[in-house]
């Protein structure tokens, strides 16, 4: 059986794409969240879109294939503190919506 020399890369934009659908849906979460609440909570949702443009901006080539391959060693860090960040913003939303 040979093995296709064009499937692990394919397999890895798709799992890049996956990463930022979820990043997108998070987001897309956290703004509603923060749309409820006061100029604090307001602040907390901009972070969150802050934070997704740059995981966008980042980790585009990975998704897409295509483009520049500026940071690349950076990617997978940055999206792990990404996805942590966004994690504790959407505990602080919720938090701060409980009181």
């Amino acid at each position: 059986m040979t093995r296709d020399p064009g499937l692990p890369s394919e397999r890895t934009r798709l799992a890049w794409r996956r990463t930022l659908l979820a990043l997108t849906g998070v987001t897309v979460l956290l703004v509603r969240l923060a749309s409820a609440g006061n100029l604090a909570a307001g602040l907390l949702g901009g972070a969150a879109v802050v934070a997704w443009l740059a995981m966008l901006a980042l980790n585009w080539y990975r998704a897409t294939g295509t483009g520049p391959r500026r940071g690349e060693h950076l990617a997978l860090p940055m999206t792990a503190v990404t996805a942590a960040g966004l994690a504790l913003l959407g505990v602080l939303l919720v938090v701060a919506g409980l009181r």
